[in-house]
């Protein structure tokens, strides 16, 4: 029993290694750091594959083994497990990508608008659709501003709404201030690059790299003390190229949130990509909406000053 199965007790030090050390994993070949950090939960799967093969084998030693990567693993993820929400917040915000093409905007814009929040972004507005959006959401939004392709719809007023620059040669991030009854709250929606995973050229994340590192400049010269940030960073969490956003906010989904939230894809959840991160206000819950006509799922949040 203790002499069967050291190729399997080694597969459970190598996963256990990948978890611990993921940033260790450089990201000077394709990116392979920032890919593995997007994926990094589902390595918990290999967990089972292991313990399945050893209970086969009956090999005592890969069970011993198996211990290590499930402590990793519930170190890094068991917090994101268990439903962390608490009461009603003091604003409830939105974010979702609503698909250029989108075959149904009108029909996403009221399932969104159902969902009660006080402020709404939306990312991939395409310019000839935008206005059906603006349309359907006007009675329950009496404020909005749409720059670019992205656009914000609020219950409270809005001052101050402009373009962001984050690199990308057109708009597609803004800011604004929502002016809510406990005082003002910089809102930034941001949609950044897209990434692909190619063949010779590995995980392309170069340009999202540099679109972060813009959007985390304007964060940090953000005056207002109180900052909400709503949008499609194709990228989660835990990957170190968005380290100049998430080293100054705090996720609403890590805090507050009941599971993973994945949001991409719609079909099938495997990452969260739609992110609500805030600054200076105290998350209270996180969730994911229902599925719209787009390929990703709406996530929204409530916060308390």
């Amino acid at each position: 029993m203790w002499r069967r199965g050291a190729v399997l007790a080694a597969a459970a030090v190598l996963l256990a290694g990948l978890m611990a050390f993921h940033a260790q994993v450089p990201n000077t070949v394709g990116n392979l750091g920032s890919l593995l950090e997007t994926f990094l939960p589902w390595l918990g799967l290999g967990i089972f594959v292991i313990l399945a093969l050893a209970l086969v084998r009956r090999s005592a030693t890969a069970l011993v083994a198996l211990v290590l990567p499930v402590a990793i693993w519930l170190n890094l993820f068991g917090g994101l497990v268990t439903d962390k929400s608490a009461a009603a917040g003091d604003l409830t915000v939105v974010t979702h990508n609503v698909n250029a093409d989108n075959p149904d905007p009108a029909g996403t814009a009221r399932k969104v608008a159902a969902a009660g929040a006080d402020v709404l972004a939306l990312e991939e507005l395409k310019p000839a659709v935008a206005g059906v959006y603006e349309q359907t959401l006007r009675d329950t939004y009496r404020y909005h501003s749409v720059q670019g392709t992205v656009g914000i719809w609020s219950k409270y007023p809005l001052t101050d709404a402009r373009p962001v620059n984050i690199r990308m040669g057109w708009t597609r991030a803004l800011r604004a201030t929502v002016e809510s009854p406990r005082g003002p709250v910089a809102v930034y929606v941001a949609h950044l690059p897209s990434v692909r995973v190619k063949f010779q050229a590995g995980f392309t994340a170069g340009q999202r790299d540099d679109s972060a590192s813009a959007l985390g400049r304007a964060i940090a010269e953000e005056p207002i003390g109180k900052v909400v940030l709503l949008g499609d960073l194709n990228g989660t969490m835990n990957d170190r190229a968005l380290a100049p956003v998430t080293s100054q906010l705090r996720s609403t989904q890590g805090a507050a949130g009941d599971g993973f939230g994945f949001s991409w894809p719609a079909s099938f959840p495997m990452a969260r990509i739609d992110q609500i991160m805030v600054k200076g206000l105290e998350p209270v819950s996180s969730w994911a909406l229902p599925a719209t006509a787009s390929d990703h799922l709406p996530v929204a949040a409530a916060v308390r000053f």
